[in-house]
Formats: structure tokens, C-alpha cells, sequence
């Protein structure tokens, strides 16, 4: 790469699409190129606030009358989370590198096609993990590394949110098993993912699900009680629930080892609840929303600048990628085991 800016295409104009234009658009060494939505009122919007190419068919993305592989470096991939590994492997085939919001794919074999694909035309793969910038997980991690806490015993995982008729919506994609995929995949993966990121694989999955209060609204279970063991020593849990009443109520994660104990919690697993460790003074951490130049946005959405400044040094030979393909992989293929056996043991 150059000394230009790095170009950048976003697909998918909703929720996510939106934060992704704006980390690019106010990001000094970064260019936002186009916007590509399927819906005209997301179109129009993305229209009125950038003077882009804006399209409304994906098809033409890769046609003549679209974007050129000469004229885009980057895709983020914005949209529902069935098409992410499809639409990563067109945008790769167009010689693009792509940046896929989580999940990379739901199955680790649509995952394993993206991989191919990129290995093929020697474009990297970007996967959104952005939980990892925040100020307690980067902590958590450093607990790990300096083995502060000694060995692993046990470790918690609980996500409770609310997810009711106000999320779903009918003829919407959220809450269908083909392009939604599942609460794990859509409200969860994060969180195991930081779980992954800490410590390692699992193994001997037994988990029980229940759909409590989505029966008319989603395609699967809202609820669930996982046990494992990690490949690396001790034991863990996921409890998780979108049944929760009214509003959000926590995602937090209690780790317990041999040399100390902490947990975090908060919404967004940002608030440190409790700590103790063996000589050890607990450091000031950032505030968990840093103020930045790319719009109001909260919780671990703050965190998205982090992922796309990533991008831009790997393509300018700064630095190796935060996470990569192979990662975003094993998140799905987790998720995949603990679905598996949620269903073998109903």
C-alpha cells in the first residue's frame, strides 16, 4: 500500500453499517467510498449524509455499474449475519479485503470458505471483536498474561439482556435461524468471545435451552445454562437469557483462581465489581466511553474506531491484525458446539 488513504465500501447501512461510516468518515487516514443498502430510506439517509456513491442493489456492486476493484481497498460487511460469509467471499473474489462484523459466519464451514477464498487472491480478513479494546477486558487480559490470579479454577460467563416485540419485528431478518442465527450469535458472541480470548478452548459441552417468551417471535431459544471444561485447566459456565423484563440487566464474567478472584460486570462487562489479588494494586482504568471524533456512541460501540485504525495500519504495514479469520472462526465454532449440544441433550 501507499501513502493514500485506505478506501473503504460499507455494506449494510442499519445499526452497525452506520457506526462503521462514521469510524471511516472520521478517521484522517481513511476514505468512506460508498455505502450500500437494500433498503431506499437507509439509501436516502446514507445519501443526505455523505456525498458518496450510495447503491441499492447489491448485485451492482461488482458490475459495471458499481465499484471497480480499483477503486475500494476495503468492504465492511454490515448486514444480517446469514449473508456476512457470502458477501465476504464476493467482496474477496473483487480482489477487496473485508472487514466482517461479527459473527464471521454461522458455521464454521461457511468460515472455512471465506478463509479459502482469501488464501486464494491474498486479501486479508478483518473480524469485529471490538469488545476486546474496551478498558476492562484489556485489563482482564493483562491479569492473564501476568498471571496474577495463578490457576484458573472456575470462570462464570452471564449475559442477560432484553430482547422483546420492540427487537423483533415481523418480516424482519432478527429471529430467523437462517439470517439471525440465534442469541448467542447476535446478543453473545462478544462476551464469549472475550472468554475465548482469556482462556482458550472448551471442551465436555453440556447445556439445557428454553425458549421462555419468543415462542411467536423467534426461530429459536432464549435462554440457557451451559457447563464446560476449559482445554487449558478449570472449569466454566454460560448462563445466558434475553428474557430478561423491560431492559438489559448484565453481562458480567467472575473468574476464580488460585491466586485471586475478580469480576466484571456492567451491561457491557465494563465496570469492574470485584477484585482481589495477591500483591497487587488495582491501576486506574480509562473511562469505558473515551470521548472520540466518530459520533455519540456507547457501550463496547465506542470501541469500533479501534478496529477500523487496525485495519488501516495492517494495510500500511504497521502492525498484525487484532483478530483475524482463524479467530472469528473459533467463536462460531464454539457457539456451534454449545448449539449441538443444547440440541443432543433436550
Amino acid at each position: 500500500m501507499s501513502d493514500k488513504k485506505i478506501r473503504f465500501l460499507v455494506l449494510g447501512y442499519g445499526h452497525i453499517g452506520r457506526k462503521h461510516a462514521a469510524m471511516v468518515a472520521g478517521n484522517p487516514d481513511a476514505e468512506l467510498v460508498g455505502i450500500v443498502d437494500l433498503d431506499p430510506a437507509k439509501a436516502a439517509e446514507a445519501r443526505e449524509t455523505y456525498s458518496i456513491k450510495v447503491l441499492e442493489q447489491e448485485a451492482v456492486i461488482f458490475g459495471p455499474d458499481g465499484f471497480q476493484e480499483n477503486e475500494v481497498d476495503v468492504v465492511c460487511v454490515c448486514t444480517p449475519n446469514g449473508l456476512h460469509a457470502d458477501q465476504s467471499i464476493r467482496a474477496l473474489g473483487n480482489k477487496w479485503h473485508v472487514v466482517i462484523e461479527k459473527p464471521m459466519g454461522l458455521t464454521r464451514s461457511k468460515c472455512e470458505d471465506v478463509i479459502f477464498k482469501s488464501l486464494q487472491v491474498s486479501r486479508h480478513v478483518f473480524c469485529v471483536k471490538q469488545n476486546r479494546y474496551s478498558p476492562t477486558s484489556v485489563w482482564l487480559r493483562s491479569l492473564i498474561d501476568e498471571n496474577r490470579l495463578g490457576e484458573i479454577n472456575m470462570v462464570q460467563l452471564n449475559c442477560y439482556w432484553n430482547r422483546d416485540d420492540r427487537y423483533y419485528k415481523k418480516g424482519g431478518w432478527k429471529g430467523t435461524k437462517a439470517l439471525d442465527g440465534g442469541v448467542l450469535f447476535t446478543q453473545f458472541s462478544h462476551f464469549i468471545d472475550i472468554m475465548y480470548w482469556l482462556f482458550g478452548d472448551i471442551d465436555n459441552i453440556r447445556a439445557r435451552f428454553v425458549n421462555f417468551n419468543h415462542g411467536d417471535s423467534t426461530e429459536f431459544i432464549d435462554t440457557g445454562v451451559v457447563s464446560f471444561d476449559f482445554i487449558n485447566g478449570g472449569m466454566g459456565s454460560i448462563n445466558f437469557s434475553t428474557s430478561i423484563f423491560r431492559k438489559n440487566m448484565e453481562s458480567s464474567i467472575t473468574i476464580i483462581g488460585s491466586k485471586g478472584s475478580v469480576k466484571v460486570s456492567g451491561q457491557y462487562m465494563d465496570s469492574v465489581e470485584y477484585v482481589e489479588v495477591g500483591d497487587y494494586d488495582m491501576p486506574q482504568l480509562p473511562p469505558p466511553n473515551p470521548p472520540n471524533d466518530y459520533g455519540d456512541y456507547k457501550g463496547s460501540a465506542a470501541n469500533h474506531h479501534y478496529v477500523i485504525q487496525n485495519v488501516i495500519d495492517v494495510l500500511t504495514g504497521k502492525a498484525v491484525i487484532s483478530t483475524n479469520a482463524l479467530e472469528g472462526m473459533k467463536v462460531v465454532e464454539i457457539i456451534e458446539r454449545i448449539h449441538a449440544a443444547g440440541e443432543s441433550q433436550a
